[in-house]
């Protein structure tokens, strides 16, 4: 059964007319007072914008490999524990596995 969501969808001559009417919950004209200075003050005060530059170093180009789904007996422990760290537990138990056979290719060459 789908979620059911709590987003509303508005297209832009919807919004402009909800901002017309008064409908928006944003103080447009505290907004539209503000100077360019005190509006990148703002932003930069915010707690939840994250300000640093991305780091792409971990970045892999190209299309992932295949996965196949085989029967692997693991150790109960590291199931739990990997089971522990939340919903895609079965993704980091696999980039773990990527990191050892890369490590080991690297130590090969």
């Amino acid at each position: 059964m789908k979620k059911k969501s709590n987003t509303a969808r508005y297209t832009a001559t919807e919004l402009t007319a909800m901002r017309r009417t008064g409908v928006s919950r944003t103080n447009w004209q505290k907004l539209d007072a503000m100077s360019e200075t005190e509006l990148a003050a703002s932003i930069a005060a915010d707690p939840d914008d994250v300000h640093e530059d991305l780091d792409w170093t971990q970045a892999v180009k190209g299309i992932p490999e295949r996965k196949l789904a085989i029967k692997l007996r693991i150790d109960a422990g590291i199931v739990r524990w990997f089971r522990a760290s939340g919903k895609g537990y079965q993704t980091r138990m696999n980039n773990v596995l990527r990191a050892y056979v890369d490590s080991r290719e690297k130590a090969e060459n």
